[in-house]
């Protein structure tokens, strides 16, 4: 049960963490769909090594903003 409990606990926590970046990238008003396409979108476009670079410099510039 106990193993059960911290999964749950995990799960909660890493979908409050996903939620944040979405309000920090200014994405919380938009429409859900459009939202989804646009992480599909992104996620199809992450296959390329020099794009994915490109995105996970970006994001780090903005943490420290």
């Amino acid at each position: 049960m106990a193993a059960r409990s911290d999964e749950r606990r995990r799960d909660a926590h890493l979908k409050i963490q996903l939620g944040g970046l979405i309000i920090k990238a200014g994405l919380g008003d938009m429409p859900r769909d459009q939202l989804l396409g646009l992480l599909l979108d992104g996620r199809e476009r992450a296959r390329d090594p020099d794009t994915a670079e490109r995105f996970a410099q970006r994001g780090a510039r903005e943490f420290k903003t």
